[in-house]
């Protein structure tokens, strides 16, 4: 399994998210968003419904009915009811049960970057795992040493 963190220096995970949710659903994939911030739930589908000028990437708050229908469901936890294999944890929070998905997304800030190196260290010293560090160089992502 692969686990891409995403220090976040620029941006907030915000303007990140509906890139990696349009690269997901590109792949096939459903994703699922979380974040235990109930104004970030928010504004995360707002950017989704927001990803571009004439388009929205379909999505719904979970708990709000036909959560098995979602291509991205945004939730306070790490069960997906969409049968997402894809989870972006937005709120700079790891949570041992996004081991259970295939890929996952961290996403942190400079404030939570002791959160992020405790993760990383536990998830490289697991054989299957895969660890990888993006960061912002400009207006683009980087894979960092």
């Amino acid at each position: 399994m692969q686990v891409d963190f995403y220090h976040l220096t620029r941006d907030p995970a915000e303007k990140l998210v509906p890139v990696l949710a349009q690269k997901t659903l590109d792949g096939g994939q459903r994703m699922l968003l979380v974040s235990s911030f109930v104004g970030q739930l928010e504004k995360l589908s707002s950017a989704l419904w927001h990803s571009g000028p004439t388009s929205f990437l379909a999505h719904a708050l979970s708990g709000k009915g036909q959560d098995d229908m979602q291509p991205i469901l945004i939730s306070a936890n790490c069960e997906a009811p969409n049968g997402a294999k894809y989870i972006a944890l937005t709120d700079g929070e790891w949570r041992e049960d996004a081991l259970t998905f295939d890929r996952v997304f961290y996403l942190f800030t400079a404030d939570q970057i002791d959160n992020a190196r405790v993760a990383w260290r536990a998830l490289s010293a697991k054989v299957d795992v895969t660890p990888r560090y993006w960061k912002q160089d400009g207006g683009r992502w980087v894979e960092g040493p």
